[in-house]
């Protein structure tokens, strides 16, 4: 309530009202002052408003007194319950946990006015979980408040939480929480077989390293509490199992660590230890942590291949054995109760295996072909061994044949020596250390021996110095060699090896007399440096050498273009080209052949040019240009082809039947007369061409081809 000294009750003063929530939440009556709530209040919501109240006159509406500020605060009740934010809450304990072992701590928010009253004062309390856990009222912690609690009997827990205000007296507000709680696992239980013995049964045949059984431990722990590590303890036929731990399930997986065997035993009994990896030292007390089984494994029989007496067979036979003879044996056996004959053979792969046979019945290997050495020095090879009673069981074996070797082979010089003597060399100089290699396989020791040969050892120019360690020296024997009496030396040296039999050949070194300065450094050793002037160089003598090489060129060049100048003068000669030899290798292929070559070049150009018809085979009509007839005092040319015919009918070196050598007279009246062979003279007697010189500048050609060298009937072929 608001009220003014200046009131006197007449009405003539009003009361305003402003600030925070006038209008809204608060109200004034303006004439009486009184100031009203006109809403419900809520302290959580706002807990104090800030208000300002004015007296104004009525009439003039002027303030009568000054604002004056005041606050109006809400008082609390309790209209607020605990509340737990955070819930609901999820925890963990190890099992075991001794009683108090710290669980969780709950928080639970009352939003009354906690210095007013007890409104906001929270207690804490279980409604479920009891007697299983505690909680502390002031606190919230959770704690357990029974010993021993043991994951394997229970594993999770829910704990009703309850936290009231005011003190948790009656009348209090109330609110409740869920907190889940998870015993955690500890090693507390050692693994246990669930049965003591274990029965396996195992075929023979099963490989090493293959399971042949499981065997499981239980352990009621989880996790890593739980893993197990499997052992078999040493005793009765351990020696042939191992075992090892399946991961994902926790089981004794037993394999096979050697082959087993039923003819030669057919059961085991051994025993298999199981136990924790992780321990917890707080359980030793409880008892030792693992547990033993015992697994008795029965073998199976299996019809089994047959088997080796030896994993590998190795063998020796000299290269010069004869064929056929045997060179060792395998031996294979069938092991199973009913014993089965065994047959071999050769597993073939190349052609090596086919230089040996194999016995199917005795497994003996003889020689099949001759070996040598030298060129397979060890063989290598598979042989199969079956059962008769089932071939489709059969084992493989390696057999290694070494070829011994046979002294077959002489010692020779390893390398080709190039060997060069001073022409100044003093006596007993070494010129040359040679070595010997043989093709055969030397044994350890073997020894190789050098000598001069016994037409050798007499010549007083070299001789052989055996070192006695497989090398040897060339020494001189006399004071200087000269080049120009000899330039090389030719040293029969006889090499044997120490090998039975004894071995040796002869080999010739040849030895270059060369010009040394006087240190012994080679200068020269051609032949051609002995006729050379002393004091001339090397440059000197290569210039010297240049051109000689280059005046043989040019004298070749000459001489290659006179013989072609000459050549193409003949053929371009207006005269007829028809006794001009052409040379051509072509031959003949029988009276069949008539397009194997082309006669045209013996005949004229121009005969050819009007005439296309060949000549070498005789056409189905021939129309010959119209010629003059030949004179009748032209016999000698009728005679001289019957001649050199029936010569060539006669000659068998003559060309082939369709060849046609052709003769023609070139006709009367000329200046100079024939010059064909056919009016020549018959003898071979030298004639003299210099006439021709003087019949002028047409006939120079020939002038200077019959004129360069005389007729030599020595030189005809």
């Amino acid at each position: 309530k608001l009220h003014s000294d200046l009131d006197k009750g007449v009405g003539t003063v009003k009361y305003t009202l402003s600030g925070d929530g006038a209008g809204t939440v608060f109200t004034i009556d303006e004439t009486t002052g009184d100031i009203h709530a006109i809403r419900s209040l809520d302290r959580e919501e706002k807990p104090f408003y800030t208000l300002r109240a004015q007296a104004v006159d009525v009439d003039t509406k002027k303030p009568l007194e000054p604002e004056s500020e005041f606050i109006i605060k809400v008082q609390d009740i309790n209209d607020n319950e605990p509340r737990f934010l955070d819930g609901p809450y999820v925890a963990s304990v190890p099992e075991m946990s001794p009683v108090g072992a710290y669980v969780l701590q709950v928080k639970a928010t009352d939003a009354d006015d906690p210095t007013y009253g007890n409104s906001a004062r929270v207690v804490y309390s279980i409604l479920q979980g009891q007697p299983y856990f505690s909680i502390d009222p002031k606190t919230g912690v959770i704690r357990t408040a029974l010993p021993n609690m043991d994951r394997e009997v229970k594993e999770q827990y829910q704990v009703l939480i309850q936290a009231k205000d005011m003190g948790g007296q009656l009348g209090g507000l109330a609110g409740t929480t869920t907190v889940n709680i998870t015993l955690t696992d500890v090693n507390d239980n050692p693994p246990r077989f669930p049965k003591s013995i274990f029965h396996l049964k195992v075929p023979e045949s099963s490989h090493v390293g293959s399971a042949i059984g499981r065997i499981r431990a239980v352990d009621p722990d989880f996790g890593k509490n739980a893993e197990i590590e499997y052992n078999i303890v040493p005793g009765d036929g351990g020696n042939l199992f191992d075992i090892t731990t399946d991961e994902n399930t926790q089981e004794g997986v037993i394999k096979l660590k050697k082959p087993l065997d039923f003819e030669t035993k057919k059961a085991y009994t051994f025993k298999v230890e199981a136990s924790n990896l992780h321990l917890d030292h707080r359980f030793h007390s409880v008892g030792p942590f693992k547990d033993t089984a015992t697994v008795k494994i029965n073998v199976l029989d299996m019809d089994e291949p047959p088997v080796f007496s030896k994993p590998i067979y190795t063998m020796e036979v000299y290269e010069d054995t004869p064929v056929g003879t045997i060179i060792g044996a395998v031996t294979a056996q069938d092991l199973d109760a009913g014993s089965s004959s065994v047959r071999y053979f050769i597993d073939w792969k190349n052609d090596v295996d086919s230089y040996f046979t194999i016995d199917a019945t005795e497994g003996t290997i003889a020689t099949h072909e001759l070996l040598d050495r030298e060129s397979t020095a060890q063989y290598n090879f598979s042989i199969i061994a079956s059962k008769v009673s089932n071939p489709l069981l059969t084992s493989k074996v390696n057999v290694i044949i070494n070829v011994l070797d046979v002294n077959e082979f002489p010692p020779e010089i390893s390398v080709p020596y190039e060997t060069s003597v001073c022409e100044n060399a003093k006596p007993g100089q070494v010129i040359q250390i040679i070595t010997a290699a043989d093709k055969d396989l030397s044994p350890a020791g073997q020894r190789f021996s050098f000598k001069l040969s016994s037409e050798a050892s007499n010549k007083p120019n070299f001789t052989v110095h055996d070192y006695r360690n497989n090398t040897a020296g060339i020494e001189t024997r006399r004071n200087g060699y000269s080049r120009r009496q000899q330039e090389l030396y030719f040293l029969p040296i006889v090499i044997e090896d120490s090998s039975y039999p004894v071995q040796s050949s002869t080999n010739t070194l040849t030895i270059r007399v060369c010009r040394c300065d006087s240190d012994g450094t080679i200068q020269s050793c051609n032949v051609e440096a002995i006729f050379l002037p002393v004091g001339l160089s090397t440059g000197a003598l290569i210039a010297i050498l240049l051109c000689i090489v280059i005046l043989l060129v040019i004298v070749v060049l000459y001489v290659a273009l006179r013989r072609q100048k000459k050549k193409d003068t003949l053929m371009t000669s207006k005269e007829d080209i028809r006794d001009n030899v052409i040379h051509y290798d072509d031959e003949g292929g029988g009276e069949e052949d008539t397009q194997a070559f082309d006669i045209g070049a013996l005949r004229n150009p121009k005969v050819i040019e009007d005439n296309k018809i060949r000549r070498d085979i005789k056409p189905d009509t021939l129309r010959f240009p119209r010629h003059r007839p030949p004179a009748e005092d032209n016999t000698d040319i009728r005679d001289f082809i019957n001649q050199r015919l029936k010569e060539n009918d006669a000659d068998p070196s003559a060309p082939p039947y369709d060849s046609l050598a052709t003769y023609a007279y070139e006709g009367n009246g000329s200046v100079a007369e024939s010059l064909s062979s056919i009016d020549s003279l018959t003898t071979e007697a030298d004639q003299d061409y210099d006439y021709l010189s003087d019949w002028g500048p047409r006939f120079k050609i020939l002038a200077d081809m019959f004129g360069e060298e005389s007729y030599n009937p020595d030189k005809v072929t």
